[in-house]
C-alpha cells in the first residue's frame, strides 16, 4: 500500500460533505515530469515536493469557485503545513503575476505559493480539464486522489482525511 493510504478503507470512510467528491485511485498514478514556474521565477516540478504528502490545486484568477475555495486551502496550509505536508497552488493558463497577487490579496491568502503553469502544459499532462482541480500526491510523488470542482478544504472531513494520510516524522 502506498504511503498515505495504509488505512485506505478507514480514510475513505472519513469522506463527508464536499469530500465525497474526493476520488481515490486504485493505485497511485504517475505524475509527469513537466516543469512549471515557481513563485521565485525558477523552474520547478511536482517531484520537488517528494517526501511529503502534497495537496496540489490548479486554479485561475478568472475562476469563481477558486475564489471561494482558496481561503480554505490557505487555512489548511496554515494549520497542517510543515515538514510532512504542503498545499501547492498552481495557476494554470494566462494568469499575470500581478493579477495572481491581487487575487490572493483580495481573498486573504497568506500561506500559499503563487506558482504558474502559463502554457498549461502541466495541467494538460495531469488531465486537468476544468478548474479548480485538486490532487493529493503521495510522499513518493504518485497521485493518490483527485477532487474536481471546489470543496470545503477547511472542513473536519478534509482535515481528518489529510491528517490520516500525512506521514509520521
Amino acid at each position: 500500500m502506498p504511503a498515505g493510504l495504509e488505512n485506505r478503507a478507514e480514510i475513505e470512510a472519513l469522506r463527508t460533505g464536499d469530500m465525497k467528491k474526493l476520488q481515490f485511485h486504485p493505485a497511485p498514478k504517475a505524475v509527469p515530469a513537466i516543469a512549471f514556474d515557481s513563485e521565485s521565477g525558477e523552474e520547478a516540478q511536482l517531484s520537488d515536493y517528494n517526501g511529503k504528502l502534497v495537496v496540489v490545486n490548479f486554479w485561475a484568477t478568472w475562476c469563481a469557485p477558486c475564489r471561494k475555495e482558496m481561503p480554505m486551502l490557505d487555512a489548511l496550509q496554515d494549520e497542517l503545513g510543515g515538514d510532512n505536508f504542503e498545499v501547492v497552488t498552481i495557476a494554470t493558463g494566462r494568469n499575470a503575476p500581478q493579477a495572481m497577487k491581487a487575487f490572493f490579496d483580495e481573498v486573504g491568502v497568506k500561506h500559499l505559493p503563487l506558482h504558474r503553469d502559463a502554457n498549461s502544459a502541466l495541467a494538460r499532462g495531469m488531465g486537468v480539464l476544468g478548474l479548480p482541480v485538486t490532487l493529493i500526491l503521495s510522499p513518493e510523488g504518485g497521485e493518490l486522489a483527485r477532487l474536481t470542482g471546489d470543496a470545503d478544504w477547511s472542513s473536519d472531513s478534509a482535515k481528518a482525511i489529510l491528517t490520516a494520510m500525512i506521514p509520521d516524522s
